[in-house]
């Protein structure tokens, strides 16, 4: 997941995900000039380096969809808005948030059971955010979650 925040530690990250792993290019707050012009260079790296890269917002130019209509991803912060996502073709589901996260503030986070029954049945990938770090991946991934991911856990 990408924002504003990480600033130039972007790169880095990006270098960080393995092959194979993914991108959300997030940057809402951005102007739509730098924004597009922002995306163009993190597809650049995505593509050399083998990386699915969707964007969430406004709809750009050579971009899979998070969210929205005929979305490949798609946020799933309860079983109604998860049931709603696989409907519309969502691919992978991002559950949000298990823990407590910088990003959402003051919303509480699921906890790993009330993330689990979120998802738990659909025909679809789910990824765990909100809170996410190395330590809390281990307490999922017995659980049927296909990954994590995260922004500040990126840039640290």
């Amino acid at each position: 997941m990408t924002d504003e925040r990480m600033g130039d530690a972007l790169w880095a990250a990006l270098r960080r995900v393995p092959p194979g792993g993914g991108v959300v290019f997030r940057h809402l707050a951005t102007p739509r000039a730098e924004r597009l012009a922002l995306f163009r260079r993190v597809r650049r790296v995505a593509v050399a380096r083998r990386l699915t890269l969707v964007v969430a917002g406004e709809r750009l130019p050579w971009a899979a969809r998070h969210g929205g209509p005929r979305p490949v991803t798609a946020p799933a912060h309860d079983r109604r808005e998860a049931i709603a996502g696989v409907r519309r073709g969502a691919r992978v589901l991002f559950v949000s948030p298990v823990f407590a996260t910088r990003t959402h503030p003051g919303a509480k986070g699921l906890g790993v059971g009330r993330a689990w029954a979120v998802v738990r049945g659909l025909p679809v990938a789910a990824v765990a955010l909100g809170g996410m770090d190395a330590r809390r991946w281990r307490r999922l991934r017995g659980l049927g979650f296909v990954g994590w991911a995260g922004i500040d856990e990126w840039y640290r």
